[in-house]
């Protein structure tokens, strides 16, 4: 497939994301991502909570094509997922926190993380950068009993992490509607 000109200069003048594993031993591991995106904290929390079944990768959902994601910010809130029956349900995670345009925090483990019975915290972060823009952090610590070293799976989830979120960034960039 060629792609046209300006979207390989587009490519080309985004921002680097930040990836890293910031931690990881037998029992847990902390990651971090971020992307620069050029729109305010205020879209970019619209894009977040209101527009996730549109951005979020659906071959990191339980039911793909047939699932709707979707994210209720407030304290005890959920980031659920249901099929097109709605028969079907998951609970990805719980909101915790909320302070809109800022930080929404979610407590659990995503994906095969949640049948491990392991816990995380996952944060996104947003804020103003000094160019312009808003910087969005994906930080998550994940942790709990398990007979396997858990630091093995830490490169593996910030890889997934990393896609998650430039899929949200990608979505911006393109101009998602809200």
């Amino acid at each position: 497939m060629k792609l046209p000109a300006f979207v390989l200069l587009a490519a080309l003048a985004a921002p680097v994301a930040h990836s890293a594993v910031l931690d990881a031993s037998p029992s847990g591991f902390t990651l971090e991502n971020s992307e620069v995106v050029l729109v305010d904290a205020d879209r970019a929390w619209e894009a977040l909570v209101g527009e996730v079944d549109r951005w979020w990768p659906r071959d990191h959902t339980w039911w793909g094509s047939e699932g709707t994601l979707s994210i209720e910010p407030k304290a005890g809130g959920c980031f659920c997922e249901i099929d097109d029956t709605g028969r079907r349900q998951a609970r990805h995670l719980e909101v915790l926190f909320v302070d809109p345009g800022r930080t929404l925090r979610m407590g659990g483990g995503l994906g095969p993380l949640q049948g491990l019975g392991l816990q995380g915290a996952l944060e996104f972060r947003l804020a103003p950068e000094a160019s312009g823009g808003t910087r969005i952090t994906l930080w998550y610590r994940v942790g709990g009993y398990s007979p396997d070293d858990l630091s093995a799976f830490a490169p593996v989830v910030d890889r997934v992490q990393g896609m998650q979120l430039a899929a949200l960034a990608a979505h911006l960039r393109a101009g998602g509607e809200g």
